[in-house]
């Protein structure tokens, strides 16, 4: 196996250790002191996505403390009962907040190893996102470790679709077979990109299922630092 660039997914991958961002989430409401349940809040998180699919609320100059305020007012204003303005408030300031300092924490934790695969990799990052996701990584300090970015909200086609994944592979350059590409999620990210030829590190934490969170894959890492254990092998 001789890699010569690797892509990297970015929600889940990066910013959150493998964990699916809904349950980063559900932790932020549970420390809030939300008062509901879990399908509750998970019905919510659904509408709160179809919502943001629909319409231009993410804005590109938004980081990611910003975007998550708006996701998580939108996730409120589909909950059941409504609290009072200043609970609300309260609220997507706190769930907010808890969910920026989580995302931070593995940004900053993922940050060296990037830093010593970029010293010797071109890297590129694949990503379902909202469009703003280059003023993220630039808020967190890390844009400049990635050769380019393919947005799904900019290209116009969405994960599991493999375009995307070709898009990178041709924006370093390469021979899918010349590529790894390390993801958390095995239906969108490391089965289309098996499909197209490239090597893959799945970077399994908990899904937004328990079906998923049974599958299996032999390429299975569970820390960010195993992608270079895994190369350098």
């Amino acid at each position: 196996m001789e890699i010569k660039g690797i892509i990297f997914d970015y929600g889940g991958t990066l910013d959150s250790r493998g964990v699916h961002w809904s349950e980063v989430l559900w932790n932020g409401y549970q420390q809030a002191g939300v008062p509901i349940d879990k399908e509750t809040f998970r019905n919510a998180y659904v509408e709160g996505e179809r919502a943001l699919a629909r319409e231009r609320i993410i804005l590109p100059q938004d980081n990611f403390l910003t975007l998550l305020r708006k996701k998580v007012e939108l996730e409120i204003s589909f909950l059941p009962e409504q609290p009072d303005d200043s609970t609300r408030l309260s609220w997507i300031d706190s769930i907010a907040t808890y969910c920026d300092n989580a995302a931070r924490s593995c940004i900053n934790e993922a940050k060296p190893i990037l830093e010593k695969l970029y010293e010797r990799y071109p890297m590129m990052l694949v990503s379902n996102f909202y469009g703003n996701i280059d003023e993220v990584l630039r808020d967190y300090g890390i844009r400049h470790l990635f050769k380019g970015i393919i947005e799904s909200a900019v290209v116009g086609v969405r994960k599991p679709n493999p375009t995307l994944f070709r898009l990178g592979v041709d924006a370093l350059e390469l021979r899918p077979d010349e590529v790894i590409v390390v993801g958390d999620s095995l239906n969108k990210d490391i089965q289309p990109s098996e499909a197209l030829g490239c090597h893959v590190l799945w970077l399994k934490g908990k899904g937004w299922t328990e079906k998923e969170d049974l599958l299996t894959h032999p390429n299975t890492i569970t820390r960010i630092s195993q992608v270079l254990d895994y190369i350098e092998a």
